[in-house]
């Protein structure tokens, strides 16, 4: 059930605000927290969260880390969400059918 810790991960405008940063490449935090209306150790936090939910991904740079977008941890939540989509699609087929057999 790790989709369940990506949505509440996710459930935070400022998690999906650091997340939609990352999508253009990886960042260190202070990159991240300068475009936010948020303190660098808060955007650590949030970072950390988004780590533990399996959404991004840090590696270390000299100095400093960078964080990126774990395309693993996307594709497990994708993959979840997806199967709502799957389930619309059967129903909407089930009713179309039904309705095109009463036509007939």
């Amino acid at each position: 059930m790790a989709y369940a810790q990506a949505l509440q991960a996710l459930g935070d405008p400022t998690r999906r605000s650091v997340l939609e940063q990352l999508r253009d490449g990886p960042r260190p935090v202070g990159e991240i927290a300068a475009r936010l209306p948020v303190s660098r150790p808060a955007v650590s936090q949030h970072l950390r969260v988004l780590k533990e939910a399996g959404l991004v991904t840090e590696r270390q740079n000299g100095t400093r880390r960078l964080y990126r977008v774990d395309p693993d941890g996307l594709a497990g939540l994708r993959e979840y969400l997806e199967g709502f989509w799957e389930e619309a699609l059967a129903s909407f087929k089930v009713a179309a059918e039904t309705e095109e057999s009463e036509d007939a």
